[in-house]
């Protein structure tokens, strides 16, 4: 009995020592402490506006999710810090973090604050990526407008935007501005801890953005993207050693379709692992694209989330081996940290069927946690409660993880998706 008393002491410390433990890359693989650090995660873009004292703040909702979300075996949660620039955009997330150049909404910062301590009292960790290159929160754009290129481009105008886009890692007032913040977010202390975050058992990796560009194939574009890159993960170790650092980026589509560019990316001192993101419909994998709206117009009585079902599953395959043949010998692990499928015949209500995501969502869990061509995944994303009541997001809507240019309920999981709530905990756990 005493022997086995002490066992268990011995086990219970051993726990305690990983929960503790920063994230760390050995050997090609995660560990926390003495265990291995392998994960079924979720994106959760809103959480620190869901936990401020403000516009858009529902602690009470943030507690019912996390809960929920611990309950399912969810270890991981990929957070955006806070958007950037104007809210008078429809299409741009809001309220704003940084309204303009290095000035913040302090509420929304102590919300980012209440959420990392959340997180540190459950034993989950957070992928926190400092801005975006898309701009539903600004990112890039709002960067390149607070250094004179007048109003980002909407993507309507997909080469104009492009053009605008690229010119972010060619701009060193913008790259200042956006580097500025950077360090102000890294170096900050927690008010609800008192910890800096640099210190921070929940926090796995900071993460450059949400999907970085060079938005551009010519050379001396992605040269400069490199060396953005470069040296805003440098900045980032400086400041904090002790987490890892990761680019945020979708693979080889968000590196111009140059898997060198991918590699050299990845493998620059200062990134630790790899991330890749997939998107079967976006890019036209389940047939040609078209908006959610107008592929369920046009369906004329099939349904091309089937159809296109077994084409999503094969080259999202090739796509996850490609992205580790590039990485091979690198020891550097790869994050599915995105990918989502829609709701059956492209529906967005949370009535709707899942059978073809259930399906899908199975195949990519099959993949990271029984085949192991990942060290993790976090599927976009949780929409929990949220029960939308418009096709897009209008102020006063409980958010979703379908940004507000998106139709809301599109990819989100909600808690009445029995069936894919089921897949997700068979794979968590």
């Amino acid at each position: 009995m005493r022997r086995s008393l002490s066992l268990l002491l011995l086990l219970s410390l051993f726990s305690l020592q990983s929960a503790l433990a920063f994230v760390e890359v050995r050997d090609g693989r995660f560990y926390r402490g003495a265990e291995e650090y392998k994960y079924v995660g979720t994106n959760f873009w809103y959480g620190p506006i869901l936990a401020s004292e403000g516009q858009g703040g529902d602690r009470a909702r943030l507690h019912r999710e996390l809960d929920a979300m611990q309950r399912l075996g969810l270890r991981n949660l990929r957070i955006l810090v806070g958007a950037e620039g104007s809210d008078e955009r429809l299409t741009h997330i809001r309220p704003i973090l940084q309204p303009r150049p290095g000035e913040y909404n302090d509420t929304l910062l102590r919300g980012l604050d209440y959420l990392m301590a959340e997180l540190e009292r459950r034993d989950m960790t957070a992928v926190l990526y400092l801005t975006n290159s898309w701009e539903w929160s600004g990112g890039f754009g709002a960067y390149l407008d607070w250094a004179g290129h007048g109003p980002a481009v909407e993507p309507s105008d997909w080469q104009g935007f492009l053009d605008y886009h690229s010119q972010f890692v060619q701009d060193q007032r913008a790259m200042d501005m956006a580097a500025r913040h950077t360090a102000f977010i890294v170096s900050r202390t927690n008010t609800v801890t008192g910890q800096p975050y640099k210190d921070s058992p929940a926090l796995m990796a900071w993460e450059l953005a949400n999907e970085p560009r060079a938005f551009s194939r010519h050379p001396q574009v992605k040269e400069a993207f490199l060396r953005w890159a470069d040296q805003q993960s440098t900045l980032i170790k400086r400041l904090d050693p002790n987490h890892l650092v990761t680019t945020g980026s979708e693979g080889l589509y968000g590196c111009e379709v140059d898997m060198d560019l991918f590699r050299r990316l990845h493998t620059l001192p200062h990134i630790d692992y790899a991330c890749i993101h997939i998107w079967p419909h976006t890019w036209g994998w389940m047939g040609q694209f078209r908006s959610p709206t107008a592929a369920a117009r046009e369906a004329n009585g099939t349904d091309g989330t089937t159809r296109g079902y077994d084409s999503a599953c094969t080259r999202s395959l090739r796509y996850i081996d490609d992205a580790r043949r590039a990485l091979q010998g690198t020891g550097r692990p790869i994050v599915i940290e995105e990918f989502g499928y829609p709701r059956d015949g492209y529906a967005i209500s949370p009535d709707s069927a899942t059978t073809q995501r259930d399906r899908y969502y199975a195949y990519i869990f099959h993949q990271v946690m029984e085949k192991g061509k990942a060290a993790g995944c976090n599927f976009w994303g949780w929409g929990g409660e949220a029960r939308p009541p418009h096709p897009t997001w209008q102020p006063g809507d409980p958010y979703t993880c379908d940004p507000n240019h998106e139709e809301q309920g599109l990819y989100s999981v909600f808690s009445s998706d029995t069936t894919t709530l089921r897949i997700i905990r068979q794979f968590s756990r």
